[in-house]
């Protein structure tokens, strides 16, 4: 079998990077910053990264509070896109946004062991919010309205640009590139993306015409409500790792859910919030389905692009049948319909 040398460390061919990092070298890493961990060790639920809440003795020598250590995928983002997500989160904590920042330890909230890079962050229990409080909607659409007060002040430098119609291509190419798309499902695919790409390079253009796109903002990227957390009847904004560089509607989307009413009576509560600190971007609202779709897309070709990760088959089995790659090319034909229908709207202020 083939072995390599990857981070100094002999590594054989099927294995993956990750492999190499055990309990004692994540424990070895805390400590390297003046810690001392009592080796009460929990990896968390995370499949990108990996995340461990790592315990930790007080100055008696007593259990402390355990903090949390993110080791970052080797090859994913270069260490000064990490930066620049730190960067974003200590500005949006300085100016009361309910995030969780890095811990800085000497003047720096990013560190290495080898060609891993990890962070460290203060442990914050809590659970995902039930969004059906139009309270909790309007704070998130003030938390957003002042998140893109801030976005808007300077662009990211090193994050990626979202494109919508580049990220759907390219995620195509690599479900491709993996070869576990089904030759038989090869031609349904590629026909209801290009369907697909029709309409959104429509709404794209319609909206491009309304906005520059210099007017994207440094966004959050990814919230859902798995990204939320309540503890304490206080909500937090968390897991900045895809903070990107894109229209507001990114960070406003995926927290609506439901019927068609339910949805334009979310958004309309969340613009109210949002309205407090800046226009809302109605109409950005075109682009809700075309990011929908984009997700979607993006998704599968994540889990391909992540094959060789042993995480993936184990927590993914079903990733390589044909009834996923069935059930996929329905979700994008139903897509397909809902790009061809009147884009979500609400009232606008006189």
């Amino acid at each position: 079998m083939l072995r390599l040398k990857v981070f100094g460390e002999t590594l054989m061919s099927n294995q993956h990077p990750y492999h190499l990092l055990s309990f004692d070298r994540i424990m070895q890493a805390v400590e390297s910053l003046g810690f001392v961990c009592d080796a009460r060790n929990i990896a968390l639920n995370s499949y990108e990264n990996r995340v461990y809440q790592v315990g930790i003795e007080d100055a008696q020598g007593d259990s402390g509070e355990p903090l949390i250590t993110k080791f970052y995928r080797p090859q994913r983002w270069s260490r000064e896109a990490i930066q620049e997500e730190h960067n974003f989160l200590q500005e949006l904590a300085q100016n009361d946004i309910p995030v969780v920042p890095p811990m800085e330890i000497n003047q720096q909230t990013l560190f290495h062991d080898g060609d891993f890079y990890f962070a460290l962050f203060p442990r914050r229990g809590g659970h995902a919010p039930e969004l059906s409080s139009e309270d909790d909607l309007e704070l998130l659409g003030q938390w957003l309205g002042r998140l893109h007060n801030l976005g808007e002040f300077k662009p990211f430098e090193y994050r990626q640009q979202l494109d919508i119609t580049r990220d759907i291509e390219k995620a195509q190419q690599q479900v491709y590139d993996s070869d576990l798309l089904p030759q038989d499902y090869r031609a349904s695919y590629s026909a209801i993306i290009a369907d697909c790409l029709q309409h959104i390079e429509r709404d794209v253009n319609i909206v491009a015409k309304v906005e520059s796109p210099a007017n994207s903002l440094r966004l959050h990227g990814d919230l859902h409500v798995g990204n939320l957390m309540l503890r304490d009847e206080k909500l937090s904004m968390v897991d900045f790792d895809d903070c990107i560089q894109g229209p507001a509607m990114q960070d406003i989307w995926m927290l609506l859910s439901g019927s068609l009413d339910e949805q334009k009576h979310q958004l309309l509560t969340i613009s109210e919030g949002y309205e407090q600190f800046r226009p809302f971007p109605h109409h950005q609202l075109r682009l809700v389905e075309a990011l929908r779709t984009r997700r979607i897309v993006c998704h599968a070709a994540w889990l391909a692009s992540r094959w060789s990760d042993p995480a993936f088959p184990t927590a993914f089995p079903y990733f390589t049948s044909h009834r996923y790659w069935s059930e996929h090319i329905l979700t994008l034909r139903e897509q397909l319909a809902a790009l061809q229908q009147e884009p979500l709207s609400v009232p606008t202020p006189f």
